[in-house]
């Protein structure tokens, strides 16, 4: 039996013939309709049928049908939909006289270079002490954090000199209600957002009252109340993680905007590309924010990629793109503000590509200057500070001197010091954390393993100090 002719009305079953006949409806798509129009409409010979495609759109669901026109002078099919045809053979090439923009909005000296700015600066100046504060403390606590690993108490660290403006610029813009997804350089998210100095030293130190319960590395932060999802070692996950969430925002209906960081060095990952295309397609209102900050660990921008940068590939999957002064913490700021509007408002993806010299080592397990000389970091510490240059800006407007910087320092300092040392002397979360939360409750498998584990601390007692762990020996075995 064949169903490649049109539909007979013989193939219906006779009650849904009988209600159609009994009811009928002037609307197209009735059931009537279909059925007395089935047998009137010709099949269209193979090859001219109207293909249904949303065009342009992000997916935000306007169709319009592509069609190739007799004696067209472009090529329209879902592939090309509107490319010229052209008797010149030319390879397109990336010029580099033609980069894509870098937005700015105040030089280096704090001065606003950019006057079409719209932002009211006379109403903005709690916010800009906050953003301030917010970065100095920030450069403050990575100081002590990163001497704290030299010294043995922590295992492992990640500053974020040189980059805090664009972690604070654009979370200053951010709804409470936008998803982050981050990296491991934006502490100034969480530090704008909310997240207390006793929050991040216990996830540095993995005590008991670590949100993550001591499972996962320092500066892997997480926070269910700020809405920032668990930062993950692994290179670029968090990219399509974040599409997903903003075409999860998408349907049902939420004010709000998924937002993701990641560096230069992760835009080499098959995720981000796999991110952007399904954001593109789909349009999820997902802010894509890259640090490029020069290096992936200790390969330079030069060896990383050929083209203009990471902006450029945004350009490539049809997603709406900007790069921006990343030291400029008002430039980020605006950019970010506009992007969310954007991205909510017309329900699709933006990439912003902030540019920002990263001043640090990637991390405590390495040594930069065995790749860069060291003058070359001296310089753009002395030269582009985005802490200096908001710090001059607001110098500039006298809301800030140098008595109240140093205040601001100090305090800050002894607030951190107080943290670090309360999150140093908590004890560790108890040793039964290892088996929890893999299912509802512990598997008989998994009780049998404490059980062991307990067995074999009895048999070796000298072999292992539970005492710093909550409930010593007796918290090996879960409770729940």
């Amino acid at each position: 039996m064949s169903f490649s002719g049109p539909l007979r009305r013989s193939l219906l079953p006779r009650s849904y013939r009988s209600i159609a006949a009994r009811y009928p409806c002037p609307k197209r798509r009735c059931l009537s309709s279909a059925v007395n129009a089935a047998a009137e409409v010709p099949r269209e010979p193979e090859g001219t049928k109207e293909v249904p495609m949303t065009v342009g759109d992000g997916g935000a669901g306007t169709s319009r049908p592509v069609k190739q026109r007799a004696g067209s002078d472009r090529l329209v099919f879902p592939g090309a939909v509107n490319s010229k045809f052209t008797n010149r053979l030319h390879f397109r090439k990336s010029d580099p006289e033609k980069a894509i923009d870098t937005y700015r909005v105040m030089d280096t000296e704090g001065k606003i270079f950019d006057e079409t700015h719209g932002l009211d600066f006379d109403s903005m100046k709690e916010q800009t002490l906050k953003m301030y504060s917010s970065m100095v403390t920030v450069s403050i606590m990575d100081q002590i954090m990163f001497d704290s690993q030299r010294q043995g108490r922590i295992s492992f660290y990640i500053v974020n000199a040189g980059e805090e403006g664009i972690a604070v610029g654009s979370a200053a813009a951010l709804g409470e209600q936008d998803v982050i997804y981050a990296q491991y350089r934006e502490a100034g998210v969480l530090m704008y957002r909310g997240y207390g100095l006793d929050e991040f030293m216990n996830q540095c130190f993995a005590n008991r009252k670590d949100h993550g319960k001591g499972r996962n590395m320092p500066i892997h932060y997480t926070s269910k109340r700020l809405n920032f999802h668990p930062i993950s070692s692994t290179l670029a996950t968090q990219l399509p993680h974040a599409s997903g969430a903003g075409y999860a925002l998408k349907l049902e209906g939420k004010e709000a905007c998924a937002v993701t960081y990641f560096g230069e060095g992760a835009a080499s990952e098959g995720d981000f590309h796999a991110a952007l295309n399904i954001a593109a397609t789909r349009g999820c209102p997902t802010l894509f924010i890259c640090r490029n900050n020069g290096y992936a660990i200790s390969t330079p921008t030069l060896d990383q990629y050929k083209g203009d940068g990471i902006a450029s590939r945004g350009v490539g999957y049809g997603i709406d793109t900007i790069r921006v002064d990343g030291n400029d913490a008002w430039a980020v700021y605006k950019v970010t503000k506009e992007a969310r509007e954007i991205a909510i408002s017309q329900q699709k993806p933006v990439l912003i590509e902030a540019m920002s010299y990263r001043v640090s080592h990637h991390s405590t397990s390495d040594d930069s200057f065995a790749y860069r000389a060291r003058v070359e970091v001296e310089d753009w510490k002395r030269r582009d500070n985005p802490i200096t240059r908001l710090r001059k800006f607001m110098e500039l407007r006298n809301w800030w001197d140098q008595d109240q910087d140093s205040q601001l320092r100090t305090q800050l300092r002894k607030d951190i010091l107080k943290a670090f040392n309360a999150a140093e002397r908590e004890k560790k979360p108890a040793i039964s954390k290892l088996w929890e939360d893999i299912y509802d409750t512990p598997s008989k498998d998994q009780r049998e393993q404490m059980a062991d584990l307990k067995d074999v601390m009895h048999r070796y007692p000298d072999e292992y100090d539970v005492g710093m762990y909550e409930a010593g020996e007796n918290g090996v075995v879960s409770r729940r």
